[in-house]
């Protein structure tokens, strides 16, 4: 039943084209229900899944060749994973733990079957890409693919070219909306 919700060509097209409506809309009616002692932990779980993406976008060069390096060395979907924190930092300003729960489950349905979608597309893009997927596990870290690999690289163009710049003052503007309303309004 969630593999046909969320591999649904139709929703996936719709979901394109309204989450960025959907998302100020969401935010906006959420603010009052956020709690400002959650404020600090919220805004540091966001910050680390932020990181993540940012750090994955500078590293990833789509479709075009294998990437084997920065977080990609110890994980093969870094950003999904950065996407997670992100997300689990705006939950947790709601402090319910049911939404914490199911926002997690949501989420992990969501990733599996997005990463089946991708990898089953990657391995007959990519030349390797099979090799690399069983030394590397999709979302849990592990020791690497090899020392050769550069784990700690960063590539401002790439950054640009994925839009991980944008993403990241987003992600700041989300949090200053958060963190006005919270100390002008509440």
């Amino acid at each position: 039943m969630f593999s046909n919700i969320f591999n649904n060509p139709t929703l996936r097209k719709l979901w394109l084209k309204i989450r960025y409506l959907l998302g100020p809309l969401v935010l906006f009616l959420l603010l009052r229900y956020m709690n400002t002692d959650f404020l600090l932990a919220g805004f540091l779980v966001s910050l680390f899944g932020e990181l993540i993406q940012t750090w994955s976008f500078a590293s990833l060069v789509k479709n075009v060749e294998l990437t084997v390096r920065g977080p990609y060395v110890i994980v093969r979907n870094p950003m999904y994973l950065g996407r997670y924190f992100l997300g689990l930092g705006f939950i947790i300003l709601l402090d319910n733990i049911w939404l914490v729960i199911i926002y997690t489950v949501v989420y992990v349905l969501y990733m599996v079957n997005r990463v089946n979608r991708e990898e089953a597309r990657l391995i007959g893009l990519l030349e390797g890409y099979d090799d690399y997927r069983s030394k590397v596990r999709a979302f849990l870290p592990t020791k690497g693919v090899s020392d050769t690999n550069p784990l700690w690289y960063f590539s401002w163009d790439t950054l640009r070219t994925n839009h991980g710049d944008q993403n990241f003052i987003v992600f700041i503007l989300i949090y200053a909306i958060i963190f006005s309303y919270v100390f002008f309004f509440k």
